[in-house]
């Protein structure tokens, strides 16, 4: 289950609003945290005469809505067990571009986002998640003038033995048009220290778990975000909006600490990146590839509680050993 919530959240992050700059873990969610990130591109050639940078700093939360065990009894007098699962995710990133290595928008964009995802497992049903949320990008300009993002979905998961996992699903998006896109993601334990995920077409991560409180994280995934902003011309104030891509490939090392804190620290290239803008009509103005660069990111997790039935579920479905898996 926890599988099926990176799936979508990392729909969401890849697709419409700015990705995590570090690795996504099986376990998260059934621990319930406040994570601060930042990361920094290093700018790069954009069109052979500009250089374009990118930089992002926030937090990143999941809130607990509901954790409980249900009895229920149908029409057709068959007992049913349930276990649901209900968090709330909340985020808020402060994107910075640069041109130049000036600042363009002057203060950058804000996204703030909020969304809801409820696994629920039962005898009658099996493994599944739903989940739905929307939130915004924006600059300072377009900030009470906003075009909202929102995303629903629900996903399928299997269990194969003690380590191995698979899911499918699909996500309906809206992000300047409507998109529906089937996903498909794997949790595979390799012997006792390696672990290998995949949220395709979206990321790829191994881990290797050298110690309890040590981990090393190989993982490439799509990020990027796409905010709006506003022209000054001598007719009008004219809207844009400015949408980046790229993929990331790097490295991240992840120490926990005292039980509740886990600091990570990534370093890679990002690659096959684009950069586009279009006016209010959906036009294409402008569209450049920045040239392959390298980027930092760092991030500290504060996990803010541990329920018994987080830890059953996390340990039952093989997504985390002791309970966590950072």
């Amino acid at each position: 289950m926890a599988n099926s919530r990176n799936l979508l959240t990392c729909l969401l992050l890849c697709t419409i609003i700015p990705a995590q700059a570090q690795h996504f873990s099986l376990s998260r969610l059934f621990y319930p945290n406040l994570t601060l990130k930042a990361d920094y591109t290093v700018p790069s050639s954009l069109d052979g005469t500009r250089e374009y940078g990118v930089s992002r700093t926030g937090f990143f939360g999941i809130i607990p809505l509901q954790s409980e065990v249900q009895l229920g009894y149908s029409l057709r007098k068959k007992f049913d067990l349930r276990a649901v699962h209900t968090v709330a995710i909340a985020q808020y990133t402060q994107i910075q571009p640069t041109f130049d290595g000036k600042n363009d928008p002057a203060n950058g964009y804000k996204t703030l986002s909020l969304g809801v995802i409820r696994l629920q497992a039962s005898i009658k049903d099996r493994l599944w998640v739903y989940g739905g949320g929307l939130g915004m990008t924006e600059s300072n300009e377009t900030f009470f003038s906003p075009q909202p993002f929102f995303w629903g979905g629900a996903a399928r998961m299997h269990i194969l033995g003690f380590r191995t996992q698979f899911m499918y699903g699909s996500v309906l998006a809206y992000n300047q048009k409507l998109r529906f896109i089937p996903v498909f993601g794997v949790n595979k334990g390799l012997g006792k220290h390696w672990r290998v995920s995949a949220l395709l077409p979206f990321m790829v991560n191994a881990n290797y778990k050298a110690t309890k409180w040590f981990n090393v994280d190989f993982l490439a995934g799509l990020s990027g975000y796409s905010g709006g902003f506003q022209v000054q011309t001598p007719e009008e104030k004219a809207l844009r909006r400015e949408n980046y891509r790229q993929i990331k490939t790097g490295v991240a090392a992840n120490v926990h600490l005292f039980s509740v804190l886990n600091v990570s620290v990534e370093a890679g290239v990002t690659t096959f990146r684009q950069l586009r803008t279009f006016n209010s009509a959906r036009e294409n103005l402008t569209s450049y590839t920045p040239a392959t660069t390298p980027y930092i990111g760092a991030s500290v997790r504060y996990i803010t509680s541990r329920s018994r039935l987080s830890s059953r579920f996390t340990r039952r479905m093989g997504l985390g050993e002791g309970g966590i898996n950072w």
